[in-house]
């Protein structure tokens, strides 16, 4: 373990030993470093980068634990597997991801949305635009390293390909539930602003129904003289009728506008 510690750069390491570094291939002297970042989907989005070196005869996972170097045995294929594994994961927990997003549109064509769907929307966008976004960087960076290492003798071409095919396909699944959040947001929006538009409408008619009357109320209910209908028994039965008729007239305009709109 101690002649692989040698060969490796110091800069390197510091690399090797970031939880969070970024996904890349870099050829060497005597050695090649391949990082890949990729998502881990458990109760919370997490992203790990998993390093390898990668000599003429060996390959060596790096444990950050252990700040050492593990010897696999095989140059490509234990690396291909440990690879493969977390990738296959990655796609069977996308899929709860997927599960999620049909919920929500169901609830959304039904009605039912509940009052946590935007939360459980911005969510669900922020993580698959992460899941995207790290894809995108490992795939690059895997199908530099295929382009590398495929004319190397005993490389197995076809395994690296199909681990590189399904980190496309989650990537493409996650383009495609993007558009479907989309979707579903302009959806909601407009579902939205159709209840909101529907509460103003229904307002606006209150209001002028009772606006004239509101009218009448107050220009009665001056303390000044020469009010009409303050004289005689039946001003008040005067003032009712002409709130009547007014809220009559005011019906009949409102019914008007509506048939010609």
């Amino acid at each position: 373990m101690t002649n692989i510690h040698d060969l490796v750069e110091n800069l390197h390491l510091e690399d090797l030993q970031n939880e969070k570094h970024p996904s890349i291939f870099d050829e060497n002297d005597g050695y090649e470093m391949l990082i890949l970042r990729l998502p881990v989907i458990m109760d919370e989005l997490e992203v790990v980068s998993t390093g390898f070196i990668i000599t003429p005869d060996n390959s060596y996972l790096y444990k950050r634990d252990e700040k050492e170097f593990h010897s696999l045995g095989s140059r490509f294929e234990a690396p291909y597997e440990i690879l493969d594994g977390m990738v296959d994961e990655l796609l069977k927990a996308f899929d709860g991801y997927r599960g999620l997003l049909e919920d929500m549109e169901e609830s959304l064509y039904l009605n039912k949305t509940a009052d946590s769907f935007m939360n459980q929307w911005l969510k669900l966008k922020r993580n698959i635009v992460r899941i995207e976004r790290i894809l995108i960087h490992a795939s690059s960076t895997m199908d530099r390293a295929i382009e590398y290492y495929e004319k190397s003798d005993n490389f197995p071409l076809n395994h690296y390909i199909d681990l590189h095919e399904h980190m496309e396909r989650t990537m493409r699944s996650a383009t495609l539930q993007l558009s479907k959040l989309d979707y579903l947001y302009s959806f909601y929006s407009a579902r939205t602003n159709e209840r909101m538009n529907t509460l103003i409408y229904n307002l606006t008619i209150i209001s002028a129904i009772f606006l004239p009357l509101n009218l009448v109320v107050g220009f009665f209910g001056m303390n000044t003289s020469g009010l009409p209908f303050t004289e005689g028994a039946s001003g008040t039965s005067n003032v009712v009728i002409l709130i009547v008729c007014l809220l009559i007239i005011a019906l009949g305009v409102i019914s008007f506008i509506k048939k010609r709109v």
